[in-house]
């Protein structure tokens, strides 16, 4: 039986779970090839445990990490559309309840706004 995203467990699952789909993604997975997953889970908690609970644990700026991203490794409507599909699937598959739907909102609304900021970036080139 499902239930809802209550604690940091749930939040590492859903991440983990999430990361075990994308690095086996033929698209997307070669973003992922030199990542240093030691670092970048706990960041990825973070950033989660913080979206949903608002913790203030993290502090980062992902916009300006996948702006960094794109100017190395260019990304696609296609990697976001994916990245979001693997996100939704995995919550669908482990959770349900407010804040597994408050997850799904907040990656679409994060998927969209970056897709649209480091795609179709304002003639000026700055990003927020």
């Amino acid at each position: 039986m499902k239930h809802d995203i209550t604690n940091q467990e749930d939040i590492e699952l859903l991440v983990n779970s999430f990361y075990e789909k994308v690095i086996q993604d033929d698209l997307i997975a070669h973003f992922f090839t030199e990542v240093n997953w030691q670092q970048h889970l706990p960041v990825m908690y973070d950033f989660w445990t913080n979206s949903l609970f608002y913790t203030g644990t993290y502090t980062g700026n992902p916009m300006k990490t996948h702006k960094d991203l794109h100017s190395l490794k260019a990304l696609s409507a296609a990697d976001f559309d994916r990245w979001l599909h693997h996100f939704l699937t995995t919550i669908q598959e482990h959770f349900e309840g407010d804040k597994a739907e408050l997850a799904k909102q907040r990656a679409l609304s994060m998927a969209t706004v970056m897709k649209i900021k480091i795609l179709h970036p304002p003639a000026n080139n700055s990003l927020i």
